[in-house]
């Protein structure tokens, strides 16, 4: 399996997953139609499922079009979205268990509210001890960051990050935007003489002058750098003027909201 980023919009990314033995594709979150389309033609590959993280514009925007190019298209999306018609020509509704799969590897449909009530992730475990594993987490968590509570409550999202930091530290994050930049600097606001925290910044800023994605990033730095995986870091509670990890977590997310 063959994993493409495409830049969209000011900062989206959509992820298309490539079979080359079978010339098929899925894609995830396709924001906009035309530029799946144009390295489907590349590939010569065939569109079979559109998976959904969330029933947002910039996440679902391209599903009709790519419909009518693909009228076979699988469109999934939570139980909660589809049941509410939130996901455009929603026709499969997962739930935490579920498992979806493409070019004979299996993902785990994770449930992870906060960001939105209906929010999902896809996760593929490593295959081998070496490998990886890759996590499609939409707007749940961003390199450097997390995504803004915009239904869910700051426990809901705490639960849903929590579960993550328990995945293998070499997963690959497959983040939903490029925020990275920002992220981090509002994270030096609260710890500005973190080592590897200035060290991350200096290589993105690189990146980023070049016009280069910090997506995929790993679970091993994010849990290193991330304040919104770290709500248990004593610093980052003597930071905020917190006592205990929930209201920590909370404080941070409300501190970057105005940042």
């Amino acid at each position: 399996m063959e994993i493409k980023l495409i830049p969209v919009l000011s900062d989206n990314y959509i992820f298309l997953l490539h079979d080359p033995l079978r010339h098929e594709a899925v894609v995830i979150d396709p924001a906009l139609a035309d530029p799946v389309l144009v390295q489907l033609s590349i590939w010569g590959a065939r569109l079979t499922a559109i998976w959904n993280t969330h029933h947002h514009g910039d996440h679902v925007g391209g599903n009709r079009d790519l419909i009518r190019a693909f009228p076979d298209l699988v469109v999934y999306g939570s139980q909660y979205d589809v049941t509410l018609g939130r996901i455009p020509g929603g026709t499969v509704s997962l739930k935490e268990g579920d498992r979806v799969e493409f070019a004979k590897c299996c993902a785990d449909v994770m449930h992870v509210p906060g960001h939105t009530l209906g929010h999902l992730a896809y996760y593929f475990p490593p295959g081998t001890a070496s490998a990886q594993g890759d996590l499609f987490c939409g707007d749940t968590l961003f390199a450097g960051g997390c995504g803004r509570l915009f239904e869910g409550s700051a426990a809901q999202m705490l639960i849903a990050l929590n579960r993550f930091r328990h995945l293998p530290p070499q997963t690959r994050l497959w983040c939903a935007h490029e925020y990275t930049l920002n992220n981090l600097r509002f994270a030096l606001t609260l710890e500005p003489d973190h080592p590897a925290l200035n060290h991350r910044l200096a290589t993105v800023q690189a990146l980023r002058s070049v016009g280069s994605a910090t997506i995929p990033s790993t679970l091993d730095v994010e849990l290193q750098t991330n304040p919104f995986l770290r709500w248990d870091s004593l610093a980052l509670m003597q930071a905020v003027h917190c006592q205990e990890p929930l209201a920590t977590f909370a404080e941070i997310r409300h501190r970057k909201d105005r940042f």
